[in-house]
């Protein structure tokens, strides 16, 4: 398929925008990257999933606790996919290249490949945002319709209802179909994979086997199919729930808007891309800490997007002066006081989305 261009003829907005987040950094002596905060957050989420791994397979635990203690399993290993996996395939954890590369790697500890999930997210999705038929993360398909442009069927009309159980199991279908969908066609939805070399296909096979070892195997050897298959479905419950939501509630929501593929031959979209960001992301619950710390500041979805190589630790900040900037020039800044309004605003839009196929009106909140 050929590229999407976008017209950034006009790209004051971001030129401003970028003097002065510049000038932030250079005024504070910072980095752009992570500093103690997320270093901490590191050891306290790595350390955590550790321990807790390590009593299930350890020690004997009674049914309820041990169940409890596999959903926890899960929202960590979602925490660690916000807070340092991301940050590190951003590049953004730290200044040396090869050691997020390695934290990139704790993807692929959770059954995942870091190699499609940089080109998947931080090419296609971060260029490409909301875009029908190029971005991944609104793939067509017949079970979730995402936009107005996608196919309508009489399923849809519930998708709003069975839509917890699809993100429930969107890590298994993640580790044991989409991941070799994209090894063996060498395409991502419909963009052409990276030619992967002999590194890249150990890692790829290494990563599976390690997942079947850690989390088939030895839990099935200490607590038997049954136990194990409990354990394993809520573990990956929690985590695809978690992860689903705060992505799905950076794009799929009120206020934000799509674009499908242009079908003439200039495949060219009359925005800049920095506007583009803007009209496709909303942030949500920006005034809790307590979200923000879990997420890795992915509640602040339009600072990333802006400025994906920026450590989330900083979007706080900054994000006072993308607000200002979108003032200036008369931009949308999309937002949610609190992340249950974003829920809520999401499957509203999945609901109106099941309705059938005409067009969705929204309306953009502004700050």
């Amino acid at each position: 398929m050929a590229k999407i261009t976008f017209d950034n003829r006009n790209n004051k907005f971001y030129q401003s925008l970028k003097a002065s987040v510049d000038e932030y950094f250079e005024a504070k002596q910072v980095k752009k990257t992570g500093d103690w905060r997320l270093f901490s957050k590191t050891i306290i989420l790595f350390t955590s999933a550790i321990v807790i791994y390590g009593c299930l397979m350890l020690f004997k635990i009674k049914a309820f606790p041990a169940i409890v203690l596999a959903a926890v399993l899960g929202y960590i290993f979602a925490c660690i996919g916000f807070a340092v996996m991301h940050d590190a395939n951003h590049g953004s954890y730290s200044p040396n290249t090869k050691f997020n590369d390695f934290l990139g790697l704790s993807i692929n500890a959770l059954g995942a490949s870091a190699f499609f999930w940089k080109q998947k997210h931080n090419i296609i999705h971060h260029t490409y945002t909301n875009v029908d038929g190029i971005d991944d993360d609104i793939a067509k398909a017949p079970v979730i319709r995402h936009c107005d442009t996608q196919k309508w069927v009489p399923a849809h009309k519930v998708q709003h209802l069975y839509l917890p159980l699809v993100y429930g199991l969107s890590t298994i279908f993640w580790i044991y179909i989409m991941d070799f969908t994209k090894y063996f066609t060498r395409r991502i939805y419909t963009t052409e994979a990276w030619k992967m070399n002999l590194k890249n296909h150990i890692i790829f096979w290494a990563t599976k086997v390690w997942y079947v070892v850690m989390y088939i195997i030895i839990p099935v050897h200490v607590w038997g199919w049954g136990a194990w298959a409990i354990g394993y479905l809520t573990m990956n419950a929690v985590m695809g729930l978690t992860l689903s939501l705060v992505f799905q509630l950076a794009h799929v929501v009120e206020g934000t808007e799509f674009e499908s593929v242009p079908i003439d031959e200039t495949k060219h979209l009359e925005t800049a891309w920095a506007e583009h960001q803007l009209k496709t992301t909303s942030n949500f619950a920006m005034g809790n800490k307590f979200i923000s710390w879990c997420v890795g500041g992915l509640n602040y979805q339009i600072e990333h997007h802006l400025f994906p190589r920026v450590s989330h630790v900083h979007y706080p900040a900054i994000s006072k002066i993308v607000m200002e900037k979108c003032k200036e020039y008369n931009l949308p800044y999309n937002y949610y006081v609190t992340m249950s309004e974003a829920v809520a605003s999401h499957f509203r839009v999945m609901k109106m989305l099941g309705k059938g196929p005409t067009p969705v009106v929204v309306q953009a909140k502004a700050a």
